[in-house]
């Protein structure tokens, strides 16, 4: 379709996720089972907190926001993967406003996953080396504020990075990727590509400093303040609940640091695809499983379950 002079093709082929006709199967039923825990599992701890009186305190409404994200961000890929996979390579299109969709959403919901442990850290320091000032801190108005700041700092700057690559005129109609992401959609253009480059690399580095900056710092502190004290309760809150988000943390930056150096090298193109999708999954299947088994409220919570139900059923 021709608009104001710029070229763009609005059905798009896309790549999806290569696999062979021996392990289509099993890697279509493993998916959607991976899935289906997500959904699942990230759901029913949206629903414990929002249920369990108990559960309404700062860190877990805080929390609340991870989950949240990890769900939102795998039905907007692993739904489609799956349906591409039930299709013939030859088949599987996909519109240029659905694609472009998908990728702002790709990369809002990776960037919020930092943004939100960056706020939950800071609810940590607020615990752990302010805890007579905690609630006067952390009130239910601060939560309000440090959840809409977590979403507002990816929506906005991811919001102009796609932009810029919407504009583009297109000369390439094949999406080489498995899903929709910044970089698809400006590598259908053949245009100059410099500005889209410096505001991602810009994007990118902000991004990732100030999530490595904001946590080390905030831990940093807490270790001085675990080191001084010889409190030895402050201390074992601390182990427990730090442990906790840095174990989030490490998994979340991990997985992207392996995706991005993995797209740096053409060599190792089809492993970064499958990076790039694992990128999504690992970290939102065991976030669930860190924070609810690790999680002392949480964990005595689903212990309680079983027996709450033998005494309801019980004449």
């Amino acid at each position: 379709m021709m608009e104001n002079g710029t070229y763009r093709f609005q059905i798009l082929k896309i790549e999806g996720l290569k696999v062979t006709q021996q392990t289509a199967y099993p890697v279509f039923i493993l998916l959607f089972l991976l899935y289906t825990f997500i959904m699942l599992s990230n759901l029913g701890l949206i629903a414990l907190i929002a249920l369990e009186k108990t559960l309404h305190k700062p860190m877990y409404l805080i929390f609340c926001n991870l989950p949240l994200n990890d769900a939102l961000g795998a039905s907007i890929v692993l739904p489609a993967l799956l349906k591409d996979m039930s299709i013939p390579e030859s088949e599987r299109r996909i519109s240029f406003a659905a694609c472009a969709i998908q990728a702002y959403t790709v990369h809002t919901f990776s960037t919020t996953a930092h943004s939100i442990l960056m706020i939950m850290a800071f609810d940590r320091y607020v615990a752990i080396c302010n805890p007579l000032r905690y609630n006067s801190i952390m009130t239910n108005r601060m939560v309000v504020k440090l959840t809409a700041l977590a979403w507002l700092v990816a929506i906005v700057p991811v919001g102009i990075m796609v932009g810029l690559s919407v504009r583009l005129s297109h000369c390439i109609s094949a999406v080489s990727n498995p899903f929709c992401d910044n970089a698809s959609l400006f590598k259908l253009s053949c245009e100059d590509l410099t500005v889209n480059n410096i505001f991602g690399l810009f994007s990118s580095v902000v991004c990732w400093s100030s999530s490595i900056a904001c946590v080390g710092l905030t831990y940093l502190k807490i270790a001085i303040v675990c080191i001084s004290s010889r409190n030895s309760v402050l201390k074992s809150k601390a182990m427990k609940t730090c442990s906790t988000h840095l174990s989030v943390y490490l998994i979340l930056l991990g997985c992207g640091v392996t995706s991005i150096i993995l797209h740096r090298f053409p060599a190792y193109a089809e492993v970064g695809k499958v990076a790039s999708v694992l990128f999504l999954i690992i970290p939102t299947t065991l976030n669930p499983i860190i924070y609810g088994f690790h999680t002392k409220e949480i964990r005595q919570w689903l212990q309680w379950i079983p027996w709450k139900r033998k005494v309801i059923s019980e004449p």
